[in-house]
């Protein structure tokens, strides 16, 4: 600065700014509170009103994505009501402000990529790419075959092996994707619900045959039931079958695999069939709240198994209204469960959550511009509290991912991390006036969904009536419609559009996956002992058949014996049968 004279003023200026914040006035007694709100009236009438006039673009219909209506600005006259001792700190209930006192000063949040494609070769070596480039935990992504619980020979699978994940038809091939890599070293996520039973079994098979131990293994299955009949629809048996495997695995899991997650409770599904973020708070807690009941039905006891209940969350594009259902999310979860449940131990009350930035967020056109939307979502979900974190990659409104892509998208989590100071502090946003209000509404209108879903019957009458899929194919079809009359902007698509010939390069799946899938399974098959893979299928049918027997024992037993995933669900499907949602139009 050249030389003015004036360091007597800065001085000064100085001075009066520590005096002002020592000073700290009463922001929210009833007399500030009244001038803030006549500062408002005149604000808006004479400032905010007489400068829109001229500008009839500037008065639109301002809401956010779930379709709640915002004012210009917020002020401490809207969170006047707030109590700042009944959100509390970081690690003390209700948690709103993170789960831990720390939160990434103490560690990171968990960088899944999503993984799988083809052969079990191919996603083994790109688990080991990503691993090598810094990724933090595994996270594997199935193809609909194995989804559905067919094998690789199947007719049904003719086409699909490998297409929008990797395929799974027995333990060998469990034991090629995790080839060289440390089960007891790393943390493992598989995207998997109607056969998750399975999978988890085969993932602890092939940890058996290395002699690691099952109480070593960390990780989550989904195994979320309740939200594929909402949202997802990949399920095999009725709704009361499933939750009976479910309930199987987290009474398996609670004794023999302690560190192992059993349920990932998914809104991410939930948000991609079209709900709002109202919905997706809503059914994703109200589901959690029907997990615990199965668990106590059980015989367990919250404490035990709410630790192994995990959440998955979607970030799409409405920045502060995803922080605001995150921090909304924690709070109504602890309180329910201290509240309704009686639960008092602190780790019980935690609600530990991946995030998955929008894959419906993504555009073929201008597909470089996901880019820009996967890094916002992504600070999203960081500024919200997330324990894990996945960012989609540029490309996958196109195809399964390039490692290019793949590679840009995790990269997007490091700089995050490591340049933008954002996780230096825990709950950076709260106390924004704007933040702190709008987790109040989410909050009060996720309550209010609960009691409407208590008036229709329960949860899972609600979803055997079509209750809550007609709730999000009525928000799904709101939101289109504001797209196409052009009240939501979606650059690329309705606003900026260019011609494109081929934008980029995608990774293309051929048949020769089928070929060599359908090999290896002739190979199993023929390498076997007939005799006691067909005697563990029997054992499976009679626990099926017996509602007080675990099933997951003589399942463990079955895949180790290498029974494939299409002949242990099929079982099922003659015991259980199938089932058809209803129609909800």
């Amino acid at each position: 600065m050249l030389r003015s004279g004036r360091e007597a003023y800065w001085k000064r200026k100085v001075k009066q700014t520590v005096e002002r914040r020592a000073k700290r006035g009463p922001m929210f007694d009833a007399k500030s509170m009244e001038a803030v709100s006549e500062g408002m009236r005149q604000w808006r009438s004479k400032v905010y009103d007489e400068w829109s006039k001229g500008s009839p673009e500037l008065r639109g219909d301002y809401q956010t994505a779930s379709g709640v209506p915002l004012k210009p600005l917020y002020t401490p006259a809207d969170v006047a009501d707030l109590d700042y001792a009944s959100q509390g700190f970081p690690g003390v209930f209700p948690f709103e402000r993170g789960v831990y006192p720390n939160m990434y000063r103490g560690r990171l949040w968990t960088m899944r990529m999503f993984s799988g494609f083809g052969t079990p070769e191919d996603t083994n070596k790109r688990l080991k790419h990503l691993l090598s480039h810094g990724e933090t935990g595994l996270s594997i992504a199935f193809d609909m075959p194995t989804l559905y619980g067919y094998d690789c020979d199947h007719e049904r699978a003719h086409g699909e092996v490998g297409r929008c994940g990797v395929n799974v038809s027995s333990l060998k091939d469990m034991e090629v994707i995790f080839g060289g890599i440390p089960l007891d070293k790393v943390s493992t996520s598989m995207t998997i619900n109607a056969p998750a039973t399975v999978l988890t079994c085969m993932y602890a098979g092939v940890a058996k045959r290395r002699g690691v131990p099952l109480s070593a293994l960390r990780g989550t299955v989904q195994a979320d039931m309740l939200k594929e009949y909402i949202a997802q629809k990949e399920w095999v048996y009725p709704p009361e079958a499933h939750l009976r495997l479910v309930r199987d695995l987290m009474v398996f899991c609670t004794k023999e695999m302690p560190l192992w997650n059993y349920i990932s409770i998914s809104g991410y599904h939930i948000r991609e069939a079209g709900s709002s973020a109202i919905q997706e708070l809503a059914f994703t807690l109200a589901d959690g709240f029907g997990y615990l009941e199965l668990g106590r039905e059980a015989g367990l006891k919250v404490e035990q198994f709410a630790p192994r209940l995990s959440f998955f969350f979607n970030s799409t594009m409405d920045f502060f209204e995803e922080i605001a259902k995150f921090r909304a999310a924690r709070r109504i979860w602890a309180t329910v469960l201290r509240e309704k449940y009686g639960v008092k131990d602190k780790r019980s009350l935690l609600m530990r959550f991946h995030t998955q930035t929008s894959g419906a967020s993504l555009t073929w056109q201008q597909p470089l511009n996901n880019v820009v939307r996967t890094a916002i979502e992504a600070l999203a979900a960081v500024l919200g509290g997330t324990q894990s974190l996945h960012t989609n990659s540029y490309d996958e409104a196109w195809a399964l991912p390039t490692e290019r892509a793949v590679e840009v998208a995790l990269r997007t989590q490091q700089v995050i991390a490591e340049e933008t100071g954002v996780p230096s502090v825990a709950d950076p946003l709260g106390g924004s006036y704007y933040v702190e209000w709008l987790t109040e509404q989410l909050e009060e209108e996720a309550y209010k969904y609960f009691d409407r879903i208590d008036s229709a019957g329960g949860l899972l009458k609600a979803v055997e009536t079509g209750y809550l899929q007609k709730e999000i194919a009525e928000n799904s079809y709101r939101l289109s419609r504001r797209v196409e009359q052009g009240k939501d902007s979606v650059v690329g698509v309705n606003k900026y559009g260019v011609e494109e010939k081929k934008p980029i390069e995608t990774l293309k799946i051929d048949f020769s996956a089928q070929k060599s899938q359908t090999g290896r399974l002739r190979q199993v098959k023929r390498d076997r002992d007939e005799a006691k893979v067909q005697a563990s299928l029997q054992r499976i049918q009679r626990a099926f058949e017996n509602e007080s027997t675990n099933s997951i024992y003589p399942m463990l037993e079955a895949v180790t014996r290498y029974a494939t995933l299409g002949e242990i669900v099929a079982v099922g499907r003659k015991v259980f049968g199938t089932w058809e949602e209803p129609l909800i139009l």
